[in-house]
């Protein structure tokens, strides 16, 4: 009889799962040696967020980034990590991120001929309650000769190589797309290695949670609100959704991702053009999300469909099962085209 008890001597890491991948589609392996440098920045940054309090590491920096947010130390060491990290792997040759104002050209003689995006630490004005923050990323080719530049990663979300997020919730988990579906990866403090544990997920057609900050209510969209009201008020004797809003985008598309439903940060009155970010937050997320069978709107047109201008341009978005995302989509479009509204 083995002594292995349960122990499996076969596990599927993330680092073999996506060579595996790589050697199907017959790539170079240069973006499995891409994924694997994320990897180790995204281990680095989840030790640092566990041990955040021991460390003196939360509190705030002394500065706001680009976006006006307040910068945490968090949020500074994550950044660091993840540049560091994708240089070192000679793989990339523009980094964007939403903690620096501009594009980061890499240097020469480290470049590889990918464009990553990427929110290093999203959510972090959780940080010191404790609730689930998040990195989110994502993977371009560059389409051109010339010397490296921002305007390469100007690319809309169709043209995404591949994307994921790391939560770090009550354990790590990292979800990933490289255009092939969406599986999840839990890491395994023990070894120190991403384990598949979700295998090509799919979201549900329909949930019954919806998911926005219903504070900005008396800034709402007509669409919005009654899509809303819709939910909280079916006329067709089903039950209410159920709402919930933890206000860390990465937390609550995973949850959607999940269990299904919706989740939305549209434009409104004080922010015209939503609030997130198009190119480190939307984008990735919405390629998540469609590639695990849901949709991503701004309700005229697909996330994935927007060309870019600017590398911290906003966009609204809503985001889940694809018979939610229809309902909102079908309410937006009959107040666009100026339908009467009961």
């Amino acid at each position: 009889m083995s002594d292995r008890g349960s122990f499996d001597t076969n596990v599927v890491t993330l680092t073999r799962f996506v060579l595996e991948e790589g050697r199907k589609a017959k790539g170079t392996g240069e973006l499995t040696t891409l994924l694997n440098s994320l990897c180790t920045a995204i281990k680095a940054i989840s030790t640092a967020v566990r041990k955040a309090g021991i460390a003196h590491l939360y509190g705030i920096a002394g500065s706001t980034n680009v976006t006006g947010d307040q910068v945490k130390k968090l949020d500074i060491l994550s950044n660091d990590l993840v540049i560091n990290m994708i240089k070192s792997s000679f793989t990339s040759c523009v980094l964007v991120s939403e903690e620096d104002e501009n594009a980061i050209i890499v240097e020469p003689d480290r470049r590889g001929k990918y464009i990553v995006c990427f929110d290093p630490l999203d959510g972090s004005s959780n940080i010191d309650c404790l609730v689930s923050i998040g990195t989110i990323f994502a993977i371009y080719r560059k389409t051109t000769e010339d010397e490296p530049c921002e305007n390469d990663a100007l690319q809309p979300g169709r043209k995404l190589v591949a994307a994921g997020y790391a939560l770090y919730g009550s354990a790590t988990m990292m979800v990933l797309s490289t255009g092939q579906g969406v599986n999840c990866f839990m890491l395994d403090p023990a070894i120190g290695e991403f384990i598949l544990v979700d295998r090509d997920v799919k979201i549900k057609k329909r949930g019954n949670i919806y998911s926005l900050n219903e504070g900005y209510a008396a800034h709402f969209d007509p669409a919005v609100t009654e899509y809303i009201q819709a939910k909280k008020f079916p006329k067709d004797g089903s039950a209410p959704y159920s709402a919930r809003y933890v206000g860390s985008m990465v937390a609550d598309v995973h949850r959607t991702l999940v269990y299904g439903g919706i989740f939305l940060y549209p434009a409104n009155v004080k922010s015209p053009k939503g609030k997130l970010r198009l190119l480190y937050e939307c984008n990735p997320m919405a390629f998540i999300i469609e590639q695990a069978g849901g949709l991503a709107t701004t309700g005229s047109i697909s996330v994935l469909d927007i060309q870019p201008v600017s590398i911290h341009q906003r966009a609204p978005v809503v985001m889940g099962s694809p018979d939610d995302v229809q309902d909102y989509i079908a309410i937006y479009q009959k107040h666009a085209n100026g339908e009467h509204v009961e």
